[in-house]
């Protein structure tokens, strides 16, 4: 077991942690029911909610929600959005259930669960409207939100997610990435696992040798925890359970952005979840990039998001 002291994920999360304080938000817990806490990186609680009618006209900026996927939590993913965004949008980056701090005594596990909690969180922030961004299964959250809730979500990033898979799909990745189970390549408990997940969803970055004991501190940190409970939420996701993907279209504008080599959820599901989400939707094709292009091509990645969010209708 690597020490703290000589842990390179534990420097990481350090330099991660000042990073998105610097940029103006800081972490904060709240209980968004009886059962669920949720923690998050948002605004400084002594700053007015960004649509709360007391806040400054001057200074509001549009509030921006940042989902994660599966795997590393919260700014684990977005951080090379935070500093970017944060001039222009207050940002709420919230730990999905059973992800880094937060958490939940409910016995619910479907993606829909997670919704609900999130739209929880921003209802007690006050924080009434706001776009979402969701990457991979953050991109499902995301997905449940703007279609359960279109008067709060005005607009939808959906990243990298494969909301119409089908279980033939799931058989086609398990041969991809010669497993047997689901969770051996999403929750890879050996450093050959971790490669095997980096090889399929991180294509530029997985040609860089990264050491053994590197790799287990990683599972260590931060795929170690709630094993069990993850392993539920991926048997529990709603979605991805039919040979006809049951995908309504949304009422808001949604922007879908992809990588051309992503091996996790193949580009031609994302042309077919563009038809399926309907004439509002538009597809972005990031060339070069894999399942993680916010970290790969992060760059690119942040024009995109920036020229959608600040000139789309």
């Amino acid at each position: 077991m690597v020490t703290s002291c000589f842990s390179f994920i534990y420097l990481y999360g350090s330099f991660l942690r000042r990073s998105v304080t610097s940029s103006g938000l800081s972490s904060q817990f709240i209980d968004v029911d009886s059962y669920t806490t949720i923690h998050f990186w948002g605004p400084k609680p002594s700053s007015s909610p960004a649509n709360s009618p007391s806040a400054n006209s001057d200074h509001r900026k549009p509030p921006l929600l940042l989902i994660h996927g599966f795997g590393p939590h919260g700014v684990w993913q977005w951080r090379q959005q935070v500093s970017f965004l944060a001039p222009h949008f207050d940002l709420y980056i919230p730990d999905l259930v059973f992800f880094g701090e937060s958490t939940t005594k409910s016995s619910e596990r479907s993606e829909i669960f997670q919704a609900n909690a999130i739209a929880k969180l921003m209802e007690k922030l006050g924080v009434n409207k706001y776009t979402v961004v969701g990457t991979s299964y953050g991109g499902f959250v995301a997905y449940r939100l703007a279609e359960m809730w279109p008067e709060r979500v005005e607009k939808v990033v959906i990243a990298s997610s494969g909301l119409n898979m089908r279980p033939s799909d799931n058989e086609e990745l398990l041969k991809r990435a010669n497993v047997e189970k689901i969770e051996e390549l999403m929750l890879p408990v050996t450093a050959g696992q971790l490669r095997t997940l980096m090889r399929l969803a991180a294509v530029n970055i997985s040609r860089v040798y990264v050491p053994d004991f590197v790799l287990n501190d990683f599972i260590d940190k931060l795929y170690a925890e709630n094993r069990k409970e993850k392993l539920e939420l991926l048997k529990g996701l709603a979605l991805g359970q039919h040979d006809k993907p049951k995908i309504s279209p949304l009422q808001q504008e949604v922007l879908i952005i992809w990588g051309d080599q992503d091996n996790i959820f193949l580009l031609d599901m994302a042309k077919e979840l563009k038809e399926m989400l309907g004439n509002n939707a538009s597809l972005e094709v990031m060339k070069n990039a894999s399942h993680i292009p916010q970290i790969e091509q992060a760059k690119n990645f942040n024009k995109i998001l920036y020229n959608y969010l600040c000139t789309s209708s």
